[in-house]
Order: C-alpha cells, then sequence, then structure tokens
C-alpha cells in the first residue's frame, strides 16, 4: 500500500493507493465515526461492475448504505443532476455528519463532490475513483463542479474529500481510450514539473500500456505526489495551482465547441498541451525540439495532438475568453518553457493564438 499525504492543516487526508483495496473502504471508514447512513453515488456501468463490492464492505462495517446512480457521460455533469443528487440525500435524511461515496470517474467526482459541498452547507464525502485520469487529477485537490452551456466547470466550489482510495484494479476493466485520457494527465505532469516523469513514460510505454502493475503504481503515485504539493502550497488556485491547468484552457474550448461529445477531456486536454506548446515556441518561451517532443510523446500514446480539420479558431477564442481562468478580459495560458517547468502567461496577441490554433489546419 503506498500513501501521499495532502497537507492542509485540518483539511489535510491521504491518498491511499493499492490493489484489491474495494472491499476494504468500510473499515476505513469506520475510522473518521461518520453517521451510520451513508449513498453511494455512481453511475449504472461503474456500479454494475464495484457496487456491490462497495456496499457490502460498508454494510459489513456497520453503515446504512443505499446508492445513487446518474447516467454515464461529461453531458450529464450538470445542475439537473445535482438537483437530483441532493433529492435523493434529503428523501433519505442524511444529516450533517454523513458521508457520500463518488464511486466512479472525473464526472462522479466532480458532481458528488460539488452535492456534498451544498448539501446542508457541507457534509463529507471521499472519493473512490476507478479511471486513470481520476485516480491522477480531479479526485485530489478539491476542485468540484458541474458544467454550464457556455462553459465547462464553470459552477462549482473547492471542498476537501475526507480521503481518496485508489484501487488500481479498477484500470483493467477501462475502455483503453478512458486508460489513455488518464495517460495525457500523466504528460502534463511530466512536462510542467518532472522530466524525469516524462522519460519514464517514454521509455516504459510498452509496460505501461499493458498495465504493468509497478510502473502503473509509479506513475499514478508521482502524479499524486505532484499534486498534492502543489495543492498544499495554493488550494484555491491564486497562484502556483494553475501550473495544473496547461493544455486546458485549449482543451476545455475544444469540449465546449464539440459540445462535450467528440472529445473525452484527456483527449482535449492532450490537443491543448500541443497547441499550448507550439504558442509557447512562437512566443519564443520553448525551443521547437521539445515542442516535437511533448507532440512525440502524446502521438506515441495514440492521443491526439492536433484540432480536428476545420475546427473555427475565432470560435475556439471565444470560448477561451468565458473561462474561469480568464482575469480582467485576459486569458491566461500555462507555457512550457521545457519540459519540466511551465510558466503562467498573460497579455498573449490574439495573432499568436490563432497562430498556434490554426497551424496544421
Amino acid at each position: 500500500m503506498q500513501k501521499v499525504r495532502v497537507e492542509l492543516g485540518e483539511r489535510s487526508y491521504d491518498i491511499v493507493i493499492d490493489s484489491g483495496t474495494l472491499s476494504g473502504i468500510g473499515e476505513r471508514m469506520k475510522e473518521f465515526r461518520f453517521s451510520p447512513k451513508t449513498a453511494v453515488i455512481s453511475n449504472p456501468t461503474v456500479f454494475g461492475l464495484y457496487g456491490d463490492i462497495v456496499t457490502a464492505s460498508l454494510k459489513n462495517a456497520g453503515f446504512e448504505c443505499f446508492s445513487v446512480i446518474i447516467p454515464d457521460g461529461e453531458g450529464y455533469k450538470n445542475y439537473e443532476q445535482t438537483y437530483y443528487i441532493l433529492t435523493e440525500l434529503l428523501k433519505n435524511r442524511l444529516d450533517r455528519n454523513s458521508c457520500v461515496i463518488a464511486l466512479g470517474g472525473g464526472v462522479i467526482g466532480d458532481i458528488t463532490g460539488f452535492a456534498a459541498s451544498i448539501y446542508m452547507r457541507g457534509i463529507h464525502f471521499i472519493q473512490v475513483p476507478t479511471t486513470l485520469l481520476s485516480q491522477v487529477d480531479s479526485s485530489v485537490g478539491g476542485k468540484t463542479g458541474v458544467n454550464h452551456e457556455l462553459g465547462k466547470n464553470m459552477i462549482g466550489t473547492f471542498y476537501q474529500p475526507k480521503l481518496v482510495w485508489i484501487d488500481i484494479d479498477t484500470i483493467k476493466t477501462l475502455p483503453k481510450r478512458e486508460f489513455l485520457c488518464g495517460i495525457a494527465e500523466i504528460i502534463k505532469y511530466g512536462v510542467i514539473w518532472d522530466g524525469e516523469l516524462f522519460e519514464f513514460l517514454a521509455h516504459n510505454r510498452a509496460s505501461i500500456l499493458t498495465l504493468d502493475a509497478e510502473r502503473l503504481t509509479h506513475i499514478i503515485k508521482r502524479s499524486c505526489e505532484i499534486k498534492a504539493y502543489v495543492v498544499s502550497k495554493d488550494e484555491r488556485e491564486s497562484g502556483l495551482r494553475a501550473i495544473l491547468n496547461y493544455g486546458h484552457t485549449v482543451g476545455h474550448a475544444v469540449e465546449t465547441e464539440t459540445g462535450y461529445s467528440k472529445f473525452l477531456h484527456g483527449e482535449a486536454v492532450a490537443i491543448g498541451m500541443h497547441i499550448e506548446a507550439r504558442l509557447s515556441e512562437i512566443m519564443g518561451f520553448i525551443d521547437k525540439k521539445q515542442v516535437s517532443e511533448i507532440k512525440a510523446l502524446i502521438d506515441a500514446y495514440g492521443l491526439p495532438s492536433e484540432l480536428p480539420a476545420g475546427m473555427n479558431a475565432d470560435n475556439l477564442i471565444s470560448h477561451m475568453r468565458l473561462d474561469k481562468k480568464t482575469e480582467a478580459g485576459e486569458m491566461k495560458f500555462i507555457l512550457p518553457e521545457k519540459i519540466g517547468k511551465v510558466r503562467i502567461q498573460k497579455g498573449i496577441n490574439i495573432e499568436d493564438i490563432t497562430k498556434a490554433l490554426s497551424k496544421g489546419q
């Protein structure tokens, strides 16, 4: 069992990483002395795979457990489904010391955390992420939220979980496309912080793609260590934490432009990472060779690195202007200076952004 601690004073919590541990979640929860009644929030696919294991664990540990199932997909990460979750919590009379469990990927984690943060002005929640992307990114750090038709994650809160419980065996049931979305986020950590992680991904590609447990545990733990450190220094994204948005300014615009239907989140971020690296090259912050290395690693894992033909640069820029990271009308980009180091950049010419978006179209 591997552990990473997110240090946030009284809101600190552990990220536990192991295999075959879903059946142990109930015993671990007993340590927190939550109220007996608890809810598992999930979607039909994940609950069909792991719901019985988790609910049995909770019941064996003395909890009264019920499930709330919402449809699968980014398109359902919205206020209507949040209202449904809140209604079910109220109908089942959860109290202020109750805990809800997010069993699923990033959509489930984000919407469960958001519902927990506003139910009775805040109850406990635990992340049990079942996708690689959510294990290395969205389950850690306390960002919760739902989408709006005008922008991704525009409605939400900062609200930390009590625990993140990662069972890497859940990765075995992931479709390959979903698995690769997680790899995109791990590539991100390599570019923004750790050149050795970037090289590890490049040199261990075959083993990682065949789900070698040792290598998977290494890249998951290292990603969580990086995110935990950044979050501990800047919980509410007033400075350093912004670097975690590398690839996301363009990526979120791509998702919004395509109605959250063409690309999965990690795929959009992969495109965004390459385009934002290209923007950095245009501005003279990074050399062409390293941009090529970033693109090559994205491509090597079968992820998209270019916008689809015909996507309108002006439309994407309009979405970026509405992004929550925009300040005083200025778009903010995370631009790599080299693999392992990035800068937070504002005041970029629209012409340069357009050039980065349009190249290769």
